[in-house]
């Protein structure tokens, strides 16, 4: 018998994240609505990497912040461990937050400029009381060794540190409190080429050997694909395409994954020579109001009718999810 699938430790139901347009000052009413995320199902098996991609605007930093109930949901439901983050306090959430930890995009940004290092890893120790105080100093130098610093650093700024430094202390912030899920929010798009790399063999280094389940959000196909087990590409606030990472980058279905997978450069200049790319027309129709049925058909060169006049769930195929009515067939 084939083995068991592990059971998901975080769970997306049909999640929508929309943010009000108001005008007026005096007499300020609606006008509008920004459907950022509008029905994102999703789940995060223990161990695993799930990789999240899209084009800029299509709503990925969105979500991780709605997993992280830093932007309240508008619908839906994020489960961690079965535990319902949208329906607690705000004290309940700040428990389970020791499970689930963030990564942000840029790590200058992020940290605190006028807290050392010692001071932004020691925070949530002795906030949450992981630790008798006596052994916060010890506990510091550990995390940093974990992530490649030396401790001896720890009394430095963060404008002492490199992008890729400053990306490391990030990291080692997120794994004071040993969190079950990890969000990196496009954590190597802000540092050079030569880091990436190092950054993205330590978090899956970490993955491995903490057995860490963590959502990698990025628009880099070709370093989701380094890293994760799972892909999910979303566009216009959903998911249009999910599958193992293998499947959904060398043989996509969906169109727009397509038009993607054909932007990733290839190394042989010979083939990049020739190669055929996907330009889509037009731009993404705006979150203000998408296009009724499915919000890609405004630029899809297969689009029949009834993409246009009916919405296009995610149905299974060739062992993914593709909400596409000619999977198959293009």
């Amino acid at each position: 018998m084939p083995a068991a699938m592990p059971e998901p430790i975080l769970e997306l139901k049909d999640i929508k994240t929309h943010f009000p347009i108001h005008r007026g000052f005096l007499f300020r009413k609606q006008v509008g609505t920004v459907k950022a995320v509008d029905g994102v199902s999703l789940s995060l098996r223990r161990g695993e990497v799930l990789g999240l991609v899209g084009e800029s605007g299509c709503g990925k930093s969105t979500l991780a912040r709605t997993i992280m109930q830093l932007v309240p949901t508008t619908g839906g439901a994020v489960l961690l461990e079965g535990k319902n983050l949208t329906q607690g306090s705000s004290a309940s959430v700040q428990d389970i937050r020791r499970d689930l930890q963030m990564v942000f995009q840029d790590p200058y940004a992020s940290l605190n400029p006028r807290m050392t290092v010692f001071a932004t890893l020691s925070e949530p120790l002795l906030v949450h009381k992981v630790c008798p105080p006596g052994e916060v100093v010890a506990r510091v130098g550990q995390l940093m060794e974990l992530v490649g610093l030396a401790p001896r650093f720890m009394e430095k700024y963060p404008h002492e540190f490199s992008g890729g430094q400053r990306q490391r202390i990030a990291i080692a912030r997120a794994l004071a409190l040993q969190p079950k899920v990890i969000v990196a929010d496009e954590p190597v798009s802000a540092l050079d080429v030569s880091i990436q790399a190092q950054i993205l063999n330590l978090l899956a280094d970490l993955v491995r050997k903490m057995g860490l389940s963590l959502v990698f959000i990025a628009h880099d196909l070709s370093v989701v694909k380094h890293i994760s087990d799972r892909v999910a590409v979303m566009y216009l606030g959903k998911i249009v395409e999910l599958g193992s990472a293998t499947d959904v980058i060398d043989h996509p279905q969906h169109p727009y994954t397509r038009a993607l997978v054909s932007a990733i450069p290839v190394p042989d200049p010979d083939v990049e020579r020739v190669r055929q790319r996907i330009v889509l027309a037009g731009d993404p129709p705006s979150p203000i109001n998408p296009p009724f049925g499915c919000a890609f058909h405004t630029r899809c060169a297969f689009a029949q009718e009834q993409c246009k006049t009916g919405m296009i769930p995610l149905k299974s195929f060739l062992n993914r999810e593709v909400a596409c009515v000619r999977m198959g067939e293009i």
